[in-house]
């Protein structure tokens, strides 16, 4: 009993599971990816979830530590991540990124073109491994006073990064089954929303950092 929490892992889990939001990311994950082929979407699922994994792991036990030894709030790390969210929305609505695509098969024949790394930025930061997760392990791990809380907390975050995981493996069959005018307006769509989720970061932060102020 005193090794496991089951309380403490629940609330974990439904915690990281409404902040993560897999259901939301799946889609923005499957709308980066677009045009990509299988192999690369897988390489990019274990690579976005296992960077987030890390990063998340990383801030638990030494979040607290390096924001404030670089001076750097929550408020400011969720507004910057707004920013580049933000440049990355508009790619997606004016169709830059398959502008690009277009060119580089011009230029590459055959083989399994190499596409952009989208694991590191956006997926494993901020769109898994974004402000809220970060503050809410951080919140989390200080409030656990002994190694089964924490590893109860860790088995709750756990949980959700394997079902972000799993959703994205199994993503790709699902957009091979639309057209490619499905495929761009749900793109340009989705870079509708990553836009508005871009600009609520920004709204956030800026707000947290004047009512902490």
């Amino acid at each position: 009993m005193e090794f496991f929490d089951f309380a403490l892992m629940t609330a974990a889990f439904v915690t990281f599971f409404v902040v993560i939001d897999v259901p939301g990311v799946a889609p923005i994950f499957a709308g980066l990816t677009d045009g990509a082929s299988q192999k690369h979407r897988t390489k990019m699922a274990i690579k976005s979830v296992a960077i987030a994994t890390l990063v998340l792991v990383g801030f638990a036990y030494g979040g607290e530590w390096l924001l404030g030894a670089l001076h750097i709030s929550l408020d400011a790390f969720r507004a910057a991540g707004g920013v580049l969210l933000f440049l990355i929305a508009l790619d997606m609505i004016f169709e830059k990124r398959t502008k690009r695509r277009e060119e580089r098969a011009e230029k590459l024949s055959g083989e399994d073109h190499e596409h952009e790394d989208i694991s590191v930025f956006p997926m494993a930061i901020p769109m898994i491994a974004g402000p809220g997760a970060i503050a809410s392990i951080m919140l989390f791990m200080s409030q656990s006073d002994s190694a089964g809380a924490q590893i109860s907390v860790l088995i709750g975050l756990g949980a959700n990064l394997l079902i972000c995981l799993l959703v994205f493996l199994m993503i790709g069959p699902v957009m091979k089954l639309m057209g490619d005018t499905i495929a761009a307006m749900i793109t340009r769509i989705l870079g509708v929303i990553l836009a508005a989720l871009a600009a609520q970061f920004i709204f956030d932060g800026i707000r947290g950092a004047l009512l902490g102020g």
